[in-house]
């Protein structure tokens, strides 16, 4: 049985102080009612600035930290990056990669996530994957090749044993930010391909394994349906996780 994983991309958004009181309001909720949020991993990824703050809130609590971007070198003359052996210093449990505003604002190809991917788990990180296509694609009707491609790219070179401390997120681009939000039908079809994809590149037992979430404007009111899928694994959450109220509310829906 998969436990569901709830991560909130906070992104470029909140001041320390700001960051501080949701990561406590949302680790304090967790704390007293362990029976309605308690069935779902829940992950945090603050901005980079804010990791060391909100890792001493959910130090020795079930909310997991994670770092929103890494870089692929162990460390080094790399002005401004930050290396995994640093974010484990600081408590990370999860990175997020490639996530699609690093692939189509920042350039980011699948040779650059593959990279930090491989660098990811050699340092002890859990990586976050992100996939997903635009919405020119899917109405070109490129979903599958799209995903298929970000896939093999993304995640060249990764065992099977090292696949089981992978995370993938699968995330329409045409959904994120936009108020638009996958059919549960549409985010259920995608997450069985790439459940079929894991079968084929590894084996049924790793297929089986491997935690496969959907993000793209996930909110309280459609969590439950979206995370009832068969093979919806939990979230990954923008703006619905800069309110302690609304995290907690997608949380209780897995």
């Amino acid at each position: 049985m998969r436990t569901p994983l709830i991560a909130g991309n906070w992104k470029m958004n909140l001041h320390r102080a700001e960051a501080v009181a949701l990561a406590e309001a949302v680790v304090k909720a967790i704390k007293a009612d362990s029976g309605k949020y308690g069935k779902a991993e829940a992950a945090l990824c603050p901005p980079s600035v804010y990791l060391d703050a909100v890792a001493q809130v959910v130090k020795g609590s079930s909310v997991a930290l994670g770092a929103q971007n890494m870089y692929h070198e162990a460390n080094g003359a790399f002005t401004g990056e930050l290396s995994a052996s640093m974010l484990r210093d600081v408590g990370c449990k999860y990175v997020v990669l490639g996530h699609s505003e690093r692939r189509h604002i920042l350039g980011e190809s699948n040779q650059d996530v593959n990279r930090k991917v491989l660098t990811a788990l050699k340092g002890g990180l859990s990586p976050i994957v992100c996939v997903g296509e635009t919405l020119q694609q899917r109405e070109a009707g490129q979903t599958a090749d799209v995903v298929w491609e970000q896939f093999f790219g993304s995640l060249a070179g990764v065992s099977a044993e090292q696949m089981q401390q992978v995370v993938i997120a699968y995330e329409p681009v045409w959904a994120i930010g936009t108020g638009k939000t996958a059919t549960p039908q549409q985010a259920e079809e995608v997450h069985a391909d790439l459940r079929k994809i894991l079968e084929f590149r590894y084996n049924t037992a790793t297929a089986q394994a491997v935690r496969i979430q959907y993000g793209g404007s996930v909110k309280p009111d459609n969590a439950a349906e979206l995370l009832s899928q068969k093979n919806i694994d939990g979230a990954l959450v923008g703006g619905a996780s800069l309110k302690a109220e609304q995290f907690l509310g997608i949380l209780a829906g897995a």
